[in-house]
């Protein structure tokens, strides 16, 4: 099962946040657990329809803070097993938000 992880801006970040992080990204790496992962630029593009209507809006948006700034694409056997790789890394970040969604398809 493939499971995309996004996360809202955290707080400021320290040496050893990258240094934990690092080796939480190894790990998953190597265990074929992590697909992918990277972080967002802050603006981007809103992009929403109406019937014929298509909108563009340039970023950065009002609610920033909702924006996703990173995300992981996961490959697990689970739901569960997916909630406990964002626990392991909400401990590690600390306070904030993710959200797990499923990925269907190949």
């Amino acid at each position: 099962m493939r499971f995309l992880m996004t996360t809202t801006p955290g707080g400021a970040a320290d040496d050893s946040l990258y240094t934990e992080m690092a080796a939480f990204v190894e790990e998953l790496t190597a265990s074929g657990v992590l697909l992918a992962t990277g972080g967002l630029e802050p603006g981007g593009l809103r992009v929403t329809s109406a019937g014929d209507e298509i909108t563009v809006t340039d970023g950065p948006f009002t609610e920033a803070r909702e924006v996703a700034a990173g995300f992981a694409l996961v490959e697990v056997r689970s739901r569960e097993e997916a909630l406990e790789v964002t626990r392991r890394f909400r401990r590690i970040v600390g306070d904030g938000e993710s959200v797990v969604q499923q990925v269907f398809g190949p």
